[in-house]
């Protein structure tokens, strides 16, 4: 496949946004139709679809896969007021609304996030305040500080959190890498503000000044919406991290390396499966990422060593929430001999 096809097929990842504002503004069972589609449809075809390895790319300047992040944001924020529009005008209720915040969560969760990590990794300031943006439309306060300056530090030592054990289910890893990744960018943060001279629950504290921001986010949503809708927004932001997790999760599950070891491509886990390739913005051949941290998501390349994934991150997704089967096809997986 030639480099420019191959950018093309990265503009799929905008679909699951068009289901959504649809859903939003339609109501009734519409708002169910992008989880459908992530988790059911997408999910079954990634145990279907051949594994695609071609390594095929255009240069790290090419444009459309810059244009492709900036709809994104577009995207997200469009997901957004939709979301605000029909709990305003009455187009999500009930059952309806169940699906609204859960295609809502996993977007945030799936994509918004996604693009949210791509930005941070960029130096121009600008597109880290994308990055941020999007973490903020998320509910997530740790995650520019804790990935960028702990994560890719500790990746599969036990200084990180983000690393999941091996015999750990995801819904364990969820609550001690969520906690451990907030703690541990609060405490890099209040670092900071004592080199500086500040106080720790300053504005200029990334953290505080996250959590001050929402809170007046959500004092406007509770004026104009009601505290129902905040209720709503907030259950979406559970969903959005429980998904960021997830992928935390399965991205280095059980890998371990020593923490005077470089990080290589043998210490992540990657999948070649095409719809997670296109949809996550090649989020899944996250060897290469943590191999070369700086390099943009449409020059990630596959490797021969890296250990693989046996599906894409939408067809994983039931296979970890049940943590027996998952134990029972990824632990003969897990390579011995890494460390």
């Amino acid at each position: 496949m030639q480099a420019k096809a191959r950018n093309i097929l990265y503009s799929l990842s905008l679909t699951p946004a068009v289901l959504v504002i649809y859903g939003n503004l339609s109501g009734g069972f519409a708002t169910w139709y992008n989880a459908i589609y992530i988790l059911l449809i997408l999910g079954a075809l990634e145990w279907l679809i051949p594994l695609f390895k071609n390594n095929t790319h255009s240069s790290n300047n090419d444009v459309l896969p810059k244009i492709i992040l900036y709809l994104h944001v577009l995207a997200q924020l469009g997901c957004m007021g939709s979301f605000f529009y029909g709990i305003y005008h009455e187009l999500l209720t009930g059952v309806s609304m169940v699906g609204a915040v859960l295609s809502m969560g996993i977007h945030s969760g799936a994509s918004a996030i996604v693009v949210a990590h791509e930005f941070i990794h960029r130096k121009h300031k600008f597109q880290q305040w994308l990055g941020r943006l999007l973490l903020f439309t998320a509910g997530n306060f740790y995650f520019f500080i804790e990935h960028l300056k702990i994560h890719h530090k500790w990746v599969g030592t036990d200084k990180d959190t983000a690393t999941a054990k091996r015999g750990q289910s995801v819904y364990a890893f969820f609550l001690s890498s969520s906690m451990g990744q907030f703690l541990g960018a609060f405490k890099l943060e209040s670092q900071r503000m004592k080199q500086e001279n500040r106080s720790r629950f300053s504005l200029h504290h990334y953290v505080v000044r996250q959590l001050f921001l929402h809170a007046c986010f959500d004092t406007l949503i509770v004026f104009i919406l009601g505290w129902a809708a905040l209720g709503w927004f907030v259950l979406h932001c559970v969903v959005a991290n429980f998904l960021l997790e997830y992928v935390n999760y399965i991205e280095h599950c059980g890998l371990k390396r020593s923490e005077k070891q470089r990080v290589t491509e043998v210490h992540s886990w990657q999948s070649n499966q095409p719809i997670s390739r296109f949809f996550l913005i090649d989020l899944s051949r996250h060897a290469d990422h943590h191999y070369y941290a700086s390099k943009p998501y449409h020059t990630l390349i596959s490797y021969d060593k890296s250990p693989e994934l046996p599906s894409g991150y939408a067809g994983m997704f039931f296979i970890a929430a049940i943590p027996p089967i998952w134990f029972g096809i990824m632990d003969k997986r897990i390579p011995s001999n890494i460390i």
